[in-house]
């Protein structure tokens, strides 16, 4: 019976892996699609795409009795980080970064013919916040909101290649007027505000596109929807009210 809910996958970096957190869009999805998709999260802060690979089978064995019906990636902000100069660090060059993410789109789509992906590119950054909130322990970390953008183009110009659905998170942000202090914790993951554009820029995805199933969570069923005499009692007292599909409980609403 576990299995039986569609999977959803959210496989990234930090800000995957923080996306439960603040009110997060790893948690806002899991919310949205409660009782209607399962959502896991494979986040691993501080990873790049190298790292990510070295994981590919183990995250995702092509041997699995299931398999997700959605994978949502987001690698590129630790890529995007300037190379140090005794060559340790997650910088990736950015030719590489497109080939990894290439063989990570490539994997994913092997999983089986259900299994549909999204990528997220690199969201731009707020560089004075940044520097403010970079702990001592760590050597200067150098990221500009320049090398974000080159990184996010690489990622949709991949996605344009392979014909694959992609939300270009560098453009969407700062499409907000105040994005560089609203959509930050710290210059770099993503506030409660930041993260709602994220999930706005899912939703719109999942419903624009043609694929069959939709995976678009109001064309999706509702797991024990029926009618029940368990149920709340209506206020007329001779019938159930089924509160299967309420969302009053949200401060979004979500479309």
């Amino acid at each position: 019976m576990l299995g039986s809910r569609p999977l959803f996958v959210l496989f990234g970096s930090s800000i995957v892996q923080y996306s439960f957190s603040n009110g997060g869009w790893g948690a806002a999805l899991a919310d949205i699609y409660a009782r209607k998709a399962d959502i896991l999260l494979r986040g691993y802060i501080g990873w790049n795409t190298r790292r990510a690979l070295q994981v590919m089978d183990k995250v995702f064995p092509k041997d699995s009795s299931v398999q997700p019906s959605l994978v949502i990636v987001y690698f590129g902000g630790n890529d995007s980080i300037a190379a140090h100069s005794s060559g340790l660090g997650p910088h990736v060059p950015i030719d590489e970064y497109k080939e990894n993410m290439r063989k990570i789109a490539e994997h994913l789509k092997s999983l089986s013919e259900n299994t549909r992906v999204i990528f997220l590119s690199c969201p731009p950054l707020n560089e004075e916040m940044l520097r403010n909130s970079t702990s001592t322990i760590l050597s200067e970390i150098v990221r500009t909101n320049e090398t974000c953008r080159l990184y996010s183009d690489a990622c949709v110009d991949l996605c344009k290649e392979m014909n694959l659905k992609v939300i270009d998170l560098w453009h969407a942000m700062q499409k907000r007027e105040d994005w560089m202090t609203a959509c930050f914790t710290d210059g770099l993951h993503l506030s409660e505000e930041g993260s709602n554009i994220v999930v706005e820029e899912i939703l719109k995805v999942l419903k624009e596109a043609e694929w069959d199933p939709c995976l678009h969570w109001k064309a999706m069923p509702t797991e024990f929807g029926e009618d029940s005499p368990y149920d709340l009692v209506s206020s007329s007292g001779d019938a159930t009210v089924n509160p299967s599909e309420w969302t009053i409980h949200r401060k979004t609403p979500w479309h």
